[in-house]
């Protein structure tokens, strides 16, 4: 397994709900690294489509994808280790966010339908309805063998995660 403390950008990865802010907060305050919360960096017109309960396309994440990928670049160049909150759920999508910083690692929190589904309703002030769960199970292309990636069990409490991840 790859020590995450020793990564420059480690981008925490997976569907709805399975628990990329809660996680990647609590890892970047674990490691003193900066925090990039992808939600915040979708486009007025992504939020406003999600909330409607419409899935993305490939070319409305792209710009998306381009603003965390740029933050995490900013972070690293200026000495600084960067953990990102980022659905990431294709290769496609990690490999644009790599081209930013080749040495990031996706932290992929894995997590079934129904534990995804039953956290997504329970939120609260958040755009993305329970309605959107199964297409992001529809899109998710779990991370290869060849990639630079870690699977933890997003079922688990922060703690335990963070616990698996530091080995």
């Amino acid at each position: 397994m790859t020590d995450l403390r020793t990564v420059p950008a480690i981008v925490v990865m997976g569907v709805a709900g399975c628990g990329k802010t809660a996680v990647g907060e609590a890892l970047a305050g674990a490691l003193g690294a900066d925090f990039i919360e992808g939600d915040r960096l979708h486009p007025p017109e992504n939020v406003a489509r999600m909330a409607r309960g419409e899935p993305l396309t490939d070319a409305l994440r792209e710009g998306w994808l381009d603003a965390i990928g740029a933050r995490i670049a900013s972070s690293v160049a200026e000495g600084r280790n960067a953990v990102a909150a980022c659905s990431a759920l294709k290769r496609t999508y990690r490999d644009r966010l790599s081209r930013f910083c080749p040495e990031v690692v996706f932290l992929y929190l894995k997590i079934d339908r129904e534990t995804a589904w039953r956290r997504v309703a329970n939120r609260k002030g958040h755009f993305m309805p329970a309605s959107l769960v199964a297409s992001q199970f529809a899109t998710l292309e779990e991370p290869a063998a060849d990639e630079r990636a870690v699977t933890a069990d997003g079922t688990r409490s922060v703690g335990d995660i963070l616990k698996e991840i530091a080995g």
